[in-house]
């Protein structure tokens, strides 16, 4: 549950935030509802499509591909994380100022009002395909019910709608670097975790046979099955008999996600050098 449960509230509070952004640059334009809404029932509309197809494809795979399968989604999952660490490390303030950028042209009359439609849509198409396929990587790893999925869903889209509905209000005043920075932090050890799983279901597949034994078992102080060891296998990935394959993956995933973040902020920033030294 506590995955889906960050999982979706990072991801319906970063389209939140652009929804809130497109709101406060067009203030006072009459007809702005219509079309953010519009935008927001078209982006779920495709989202729904996407979500539609995934399970589609996964009962094309039950029986003994299913690991492969599950593995394979799991990897993909990890990789979209990585990527999506990466690019708001890279392209957050940009994506701000982007933003506000298309709701003065609409103001001022260089856009017409249908561009607001597609901004929210493409943002809500966007966040909800990634929850999508999070949500199945979540699954296909085990350890989750249907269940635990449908509430931790549920409590983060209302998280993720009610803190950003605040924002936007000017009701509370969160640094924004703060909260990104813990949930990038708490992405990172979800991915790791779930590499690890996918190096799992690719050795019960018999894929990757290196290094398969456990190099440690601490179920008889800490079970995996146990509500606390279940907490920390969401939250940071612990497994109480890894395998040497899983550790390595678990560590490159962690590692290869802050060599990407870190390569994003110095592209960043050496943009910004070259922008004011144009400008000056």
């Amino acid at each position: 549950m506590l995955a889906a449960l960050i999982i979706v509230f990072r991801e319906v509070f970063e389209a939140g935030l652009v929804v809130g952004v497109v709101l406060a640059a067009t203030r006072g334009i009459a007809g702005r509802g219509f079309w953010v809404s519009a935008g927001l029932v078209g982006g779920l509309a495709g989202a729904c499509l996407v979500a539609a197809f995934a399970g589609q494809i996964a009962g094309l795979f039950q029986g003994s591909g299913q690991e492969t399968l599950n593995a394979a989604v799991l990897l993909i999952a990890v990789a979209m994380l990585g990527w999506h660490n990466a690019w708001m490390a890279s392209h957050g303030r940009e994506l701000a100022s982007n933003l506000k950028a298309v709701g003065r042209d609409v103001a001022e009359g260089r856009r017409p009002l249908t561009a607001l439609a597609v901004v929210c849509g493409v943002a809500v198409l966007r966040e909800g395909s990634e929850v999508v396929l999070f949500l199945y990587g979540v699954a296909a790893g085990g350890g989750a019910t249907a269940i635990d999925i449908v509430v931790g869903g549920a409590l983060g889209i209302l998280g993720g709608s009610l803190v950003s509905a605040l924002l936007y209000l000017g009701l509370i005043a969160i640094p924004l670097r703060y909260l990104f920075g813990a949930l990038t932090t708490l992405i990172m050890l979800l991915a790791a975790g779930l590499a690890a799983q996918a190096v799992n279901f690719l050795q019960q597949g018999g894929w990757l046979e290196a290094w398969s034994d456990p190099i440690w078992d601490t179920s008889a102080i800490l079970s995996q099955d146990s509500i606390l060891g279940r907490i920390l296998h969401t939250l940071i990935g612990y497994m109480d008999q890894p395998t040497g394959m899983q550790l390595i993956a678990y560590a490159a995933t962690i590692l290869a996600m802050l060599a990407l973040m870190q390569a994003a902020g110095m592209s960043t920033r050496q943009r910004r050098a070259s922008s004011a030294s144009a400008a000056s």
